[in-house]
């Protein structure tokens, strides 16, 4: 149980971060967006997938950026390209989840 607890914190804490809280939002308004179109099941899926994807990856991101930041407090090139790599897997997910998003719109639009 100690083990739920201590990842709930973790997840308040997280939410607490402006960068996870914007991703929380922009996943509270594709939901929105989905009610809108009248997603079917697998899209819903595929939404649901890609939410929690985009949010997983800020909260590692924030994780990592807090420990670049932990472990040295000067500017250092090896902790910047630790964070930008960290940053665009952040990157990554959010243009696949649009991807996902956008080829669930153009499916109802066309």
């Amino acid at each position: 149980m100690n083990k739920f607890k201590v990842s709930f914190e973790g997840l308040i804490d997280a939410i607490n971060h402006k960068a996870v809280r914007i991703q929380l939002i922009l996943g509270v308004m594709a939901v929105i967006g989905g009610i809108i179109i009248k997603l079917d099941y697998y899209e819903w899926l595929a939404f649901i997938v890609c939410i929690g994807m985009v949010i997983t990856t800020e909260i590692m991101n924030t994780a990592v950026e807090k420990i670049g930041d932990y472990l040295n407090k000067e500017y250092d090139t090896d902790i910047k390209l630790i964070k930008d790599l960290s940053s665009g897997a952040v990157l990554a997910s959010s243009l696949m989840a649009l991807a996902v998003c956008l080829f669930c719109v153009f499916r109802r639009i066309l």
